[in-house]
């Protein structure tokens, strides 16, 4: 492997973050990182995603790279070893280190110590691993798995250092890549959420019609065939296992991600880990519904860049406070207040509290509330 001299490699990283901003939508960052990730950083096999950036979990879209062909049943089940294995290098470890990037030789001296390695890495023909989560602050946008074969260097510390300082540009990238779409239409018009029930092994046993019409709105990703004529999102399954994780004693039996649907909205699936008759664990219930706007609205907020004060004012906007109100809340001057609605105003790109209210929260609820209305008509008691 041809070594890179320093100052190449500060032009290269330099110019690969450059041309994020010439991105189109998340995977045309994945695009853009990979290129020129693969001359600073040289990999055989890559995998980038998408994550919740409240959870972490993958949402899609995902994109792999040179990877061996694998059936479905052998990527589900890496996936639901993520949650239930004690491994290195997980997913949701990185984005709570301080650095966010690891490679899996450097981190054990050993990789057969790693059931990850065992089971996964070696199996498929890789040598080494190099994980990273693409954060903005402490908040997940996407992940990247980049994987080397034998006869390759391992993963160097360098290497894993310059990965995890593109976490940063990268999760920039993904976070503004979220903001809503200028005319995306309603929401789909549902009466009731869409029910799913999973077993413990992650296959889906039963579904609703209306889960049908929401896996219809789902973007189009990695997908696992089922017995009942619909396409589960990997990520979907994943959200599954991080539940059923509770059955070998990981977490509470229950996991959350949100996705953006085809046209924009985004949607919201809670997945729960049921007790059966005997006491154990058993059936998994997943429920898919529009994400409603206490669950949405921080992530619209954040990807606009707003300040944790900007962020506070408008929620108290959306709330219909006025000027005084908000200084009053806040203990600030109306001048204060004035010029920080002045500056949330520029990042929406709105010119009015109005605007800036439709802009971030109704105009992508209200099509979904309106079939919930009940209309009655005034009675006179005539006695």
């Amino acid at each position: 492997m041809t070594a890179v001299v320093p100052r190449e490699t500060h032009r290269r990283r330099d110019d690969l973050v450059r041309r994020l901003g010439r991105a189109d939508g998340t995977v045309g960052v994945f695009d853009e990182v990979s290129a020129g990730l693969r001359r600073l950083v040289p990999f055989d096999a890559a995998a980038w995603m998408s994550t919740d950036p409240g959870s972490g979990l993958p949402t899609g879209p995902t994109m792999i790279e040179d990877f061996p062909d694998v059936t479905p049943e052998q990527c589900s089940e890496h996936w639901r070893r993520e949650f239930i294995d004690a491994d290195v290098n997980r997913f949701d470890a990185l984005g709570r280190a301080e650095r966010p990037a690891a490679a899996l030789r450097a981190v054990t001296g050993d990789p057969e110590r790693s059931p990850r390695y065992r089971r996964f890495v070696q199996p498929l023909g890789f040598d080494d691993e190099l994980r990273a989560v693409l954060r903005v602050g402490d908040t997940p946008w996407g992940a990247l798995t980049l994987w080397r074969r034998p006869g390759r260097p391992a993963f160097s510390t360098s290497e894993t250092a310059l990965v995890a300082g593109l976490s940063e540009p990268i999760g920039e990238a993904l976070r503004v890549r979220v903001r809503p779409a200028e005319a995306l239409g309603g929401l789909v018009r549902h009466d009731r959420p869409g029910l799913m029930l999973f077993d413990v092994a992650g296959d889906l046993v039963s579904l609703n019609e209306q889960a049908r019409a929401w896996l219809a709105e789902l973007p189009p990703d990695e997908n696992l065939h089922t017995d009942l004529g619909v396409e589960l999102p990997l990520w979907l399954v994943i959200t599954v296992f991080r539940a059923a994780a509770v059955v070998h004693g990981n977490g509470d039996g229950t996991a959350r991600a949100r996705v953006q649907s085809r046209r924009g909205p985004w949607l919201v699936c809670h997945a729960s880990c049921l007790d059966a008759a005997t006491g154990a664990s058993g059936t998994i219930a997943v429920v898919i519904e529009p994400a409603k706007p206490a669950e949405i609205a921080p992530i619209i907020i954040d990807a606009y860049d707003l300040s944790d004060r900007e962020q506070q004012i408008t929620r108290l906007i959306a709330r219909g406070a006025g000027t005084g109100d908000i200084a009053g809340e806040l203990h600030l001057s109306p001048h204060t207040v004035r010029d920080h609605v002045k500056a949330i105003f520029a990042k929406v790109e709105v010119s009015s509290r109005g605007e800036l209210v439709a802009k971030l929260f109704a105009e992508y609820y209200e099509p979904a509330y309106t079939d919930h209305i009940v209309r009655s008509s005034a009675r006179t008691d005539l006695r």
